[in-house]
């Protein structure tokens, strides 16, 4: 509301707002340049500054040099690997700095300032939450497979070092993302409406299930769980959680008072998922069906499943 009474004031007392440009820095590197005469709107008759278009602009910048944080995470010794802060734009100093170019003459140029972002996991965080084991499953898969092993790697991978806090729900498919050929994930046998076919992100439904198992050995609340229309050789009957990009998802809520840590780890032809909290959680654990180490002989019917 200052901002709006002042351009009043100073654009009342000036004939016309220049023609000249802005040039708009990030580390001395060229983002985007404006005129001044775009951002003129008529008020009582009188040169007022559009402030819908100043807001667009701030988006337009924040799509151009935002760059969100990295959480920490536990690398494959067990060591804790930092996060790093991101950054977006300083809206206040922007705005202040930008009306500043549009009540002058002239030419003027500036960096866009930023606001660091910090990450949601941070090392210590990690160090806190990673102290009790509550939950573990593990599953077996056939590692001849280079395909679905591949794509059950890269889920796990997706997955692991994932925090989830108190009150906050998991979904599978939002953590993961979709299953594309651009991230890497390669064609195997999936379960479509009860036949097999080949489709990318064959095997998640292995990470998915496995991760199902390790949160309800914990006493996690399972908000959404569907099964295959098949039946899956990976965990016993009815202890499956199928996924899709347009489909099915599996999520879970953390009801807990304490954060939750997901560790997910491939070795050779098995999946492991233990979930990690505080020493101060009161859990309430479930006793689950362990999975069959005997893998079936039809490897590429009995091994699909959704993507």
């Amino acid at each position: 509301m200052k901002f709006v009474i002042l351009s009043l004031c100073l654009l009342l007392s000036q004939p016309s707002i220049q023609q000249d440009d802005l040039t708009l820095m990030e580390n001395g590197k060229l983002v985007l340049t404006v005129n001044r005469k775009n951002f003129a709107d008529q008020f009582l008759g009188h040169p007022f500054v559009d402030q819908m278009k100043t807001q667009q602009l701030m988006d337009q910048l924040d799509q151009k040099i935002n760059q969100g944080p990295v959480n920490a995470k536990i690398g494959g010794s067990g060591e804790i690997i930092p996060g790093k802060n991101g950054y977006k734009v300083y809206r206040k100093k922007f705005t202040e700095r930008f009306y500043q170019y549009l009540y002058e003459a002239g030419s003027d140029s500036f960096n866009v300032p930023k606001l660091p972002v910090y990450p949601k996991v941070d090392s210590e965080l990690l160090a806190n939450v990673r102290t009790q084991q509550i939950g573990h499953y593990v599953t077996y898969f056939n590692s001849n497979n280079e395909e679905r092993s591949h794509n059950i790697r890269l889920a796990s991978d997706a997955i692991d070092s994932h925090v989830v806090f108190p009150g906050e729900l998991f979904s599978f498919n939002q953590v993961v993302g979709k299953r594309t050929k651009e991230k890497g994930y390669k064609t195997a046998p999936v379960i479509v409406k009860g036949e097999v076919t080949e489709g990318i992100g064959g095997g998640i439904c292995q990470v998915s299930s496995t991760l199902f198992n390790s949160v309800d050995n914990a006493g996690v609340k399972v908000m959404e769980r569907y099964s295959h229309s098949k039946r899956v050789p990976y965990v016993p009957s009815g202890r499956d959680a199928t996924v899709s990009w347009y489909g099915p998802d599996f999520s879970f809520k953390n009801q807990y008072n304490q954060p939750l840590l997901i560790r997910s780890r491939v070795y050779g032809g098995m999946m492991s998922v233990t979930i990690y909290s505080s020493d101060v959680i009161n859990v309430k654990p479930h006793a689950i069906p362990h999975a069959s180490k005997k893998l079936p002989k039809e490897r590429k019917l009995h091994s699909a499943e959704h993507r």
